[in-house]
């Protein structure tokens, strides 16, 4: 699990390039501004084929990428987040652009379902690697949906956190690697890490 715009660019030729223009947030002050061009073109692709996970497949086919890429689930849900100051924010973007710390995050749905052949994925995987991405709007929303977890611990795969070098404003102010740790546990208490 980790966030899908990270692993099509680290999967893609040009790793450098794509990872840039995956993560590019648009700052127009329009109703683009805060979205990642990565979203938008997964979204739009999606609305081409039809289908979340066909979007992903011609992704891999039309930048050439070594591997393949399943999303944890195809539910439409919202990410949510209380925040230290009180405010429920919804939305990936939202929750970025607000900068304050959160003190909860959750799925808008209490019942999200996995798609079943992530969690073959996950059975079948020598190496299991969860990040890089952004802990709170990336990584720990991967763990809430039903299964995931489970599936981790269950896979005979050996199981690697890889941490952000970077702190995000907001999301993980002055967190070490301990606190990154500390947090993706709160959320996933049965994970097990090698």
């Amino acid at each position: 699990p980790g966030d899908i715009r990270i692993c099509i660019a680290a999967l893609a030729e040009d790793e450098h390039l794509l990872t840039r223009l995956f993560r590019y947030r648009f700052e127009s002050g329009g109703d683009l501004s805060g979205h990642s061009f990565g979203n938008l073109f997964l979204a739009a692709l999606a609305g081409v084929t039809g289908d979340f996970v066909e979007a992903i497949k011609v992704t891999s086919e039309v930048l050439a990428i070594k591997g393949r890429i399943f999303p944890s689930t195809v539910e439409d849900v919202t990410l949510v987040a209380e925040l230290e100051d009180g405010r429920v924010i919804r939305g990936e973007t939202n929750i970025v652009q607000s900068r304050s710390p959160i003190r909860r995050l959750r799925l808008s749905s209490d019942n999200c379902r996995p798609l079943p052949e992530t969690l073959d994925a996950i059975r079948d995987a020598d190496m299991i690697t969860i990040g890089p991405g952004s802990l709170y709007t990336s990584i720990i929303p991967n763990l809430l949906v039903d299964r995931i977890v489970d599936a981790v611990g269950n896979s005979d795969a050996q199981k690697i956190y890889i941490c952000n070098i970077m702190t995000q404003p907001g999301e993980t102010d002055n967190f070490d690697v301990e606190d990154h740790l500390r947090v993706l546990f709160e959320y996933s208490p049965t994970l097990e890490l090698d």
